[in-house]
């Protein structure tokens, strides 16, 4: 399958220091991807490398045919502020940015387009509430609904069944599958290993550095897990330079 994210030797962080290093592989168009690891592991980072909030330290990130436009990211729920005096209407709507411009009007079509989204994560009838009224799981499906109106190529979700009830994780996970089925590319941070093994086909262990990367029942195993936590806590966080030698890669 043609590679969609190419990652060469990159290493990503923040003020010298870095939280991702020797990351090499590559992402096939199509994939359904859980990248997994303990607290503090990388995920998160690069995330954000992939969707260029942040830029590799050393190495590379290629996009190949894409630009950052055509990555939707959904972070963790902590990133959002709540606080801000904005509808969940609007706020389902920023996913239409990319197609009417920061500026362009709210036309019937679009606003037609929202109603879909929010009807899709059982959010219909919450237009007019405002998003620091919502409960984490009505958060989580809201950030869904504007993944859906952004029609991605690519899409990357940090964390995004974390703190949600049983049934709200179950509709979620639906979404994904129905992404997956459309042939877009699915990039996922998780915790919930048995959510990993039942519906992700390849899994990328991460522990500041790859531990292991490819079929998920042969990365998911007691040793890797056991190694990745090790690692992490044998990290030195005021490390200015890679010290470690290269990690083993996994292409395509």
């Amino acid at each position: 399958m043609t590679a969609q994210l190419q990652f060469r030797d990159v290493t990503l962080g923040y003020d010298r220091h870095p939280a991702v290093h020797h990351l090499s592989g590559e992402i096939a168009a199509g994939s359904l991807l859980a990248i997994v690891g303990p607290n503090g592991a990388g995920k998160s980072t690069l995330f954000r490398g992939i969707v260029g909030i942040l830029k590799p330290l050393a190495g590379s990130i290629g996009l190949g045919s894409l630009n950052v436009r055509d990555i939707a990211y959904l972070p963790q729920t902590a990133d959002i502020d709540r606080s801000f005096p904005i509808s969940v209407f609007d706020f389902v709507g920023t996913g239409l940015w990319r197609a009417t411009g920061l500026f362009g009007g709210m036309g019937k079509e679009a606003q037609h387009k929202i109603a879909q989204a929010l009807a899709a994560v059982g959010l219909s009838g919450f237009e007019n509430r405002t998003i620091g009224t919502l409960s984490g799981g009505q958060m989580q499906r809201m950030l869904f609904a504007r993944v859906l109106l952004q029609d991605a190529r690519v899409i990357v979700l940090d964390e995004p069944f974390n703190a949600i009830d049983a049934k709200t994780s179950a509709d979620l996970i639906g979404l994904v599958r129905r992404w997956h089925d459309e042939k877009r590319t699915v990039l996922a941070a998780l915790h919930d290993m048995d959510l990993v093994r039942d519906n992700f086909p390849e899994t990328l262990l991460l522990a500041r550095t790859p531990v292991a990367w490819g079929a998920t029942s042969q990365v998911l195993t007691a040793e890797n897990l056991s190694e990745a936590r090790r690692m992490c806590e044998a990290f030195d966080d005021d490390a200015h330079t890679c010290a470690v030698d290269a990690a083993p890669s996994r292409a395509a």
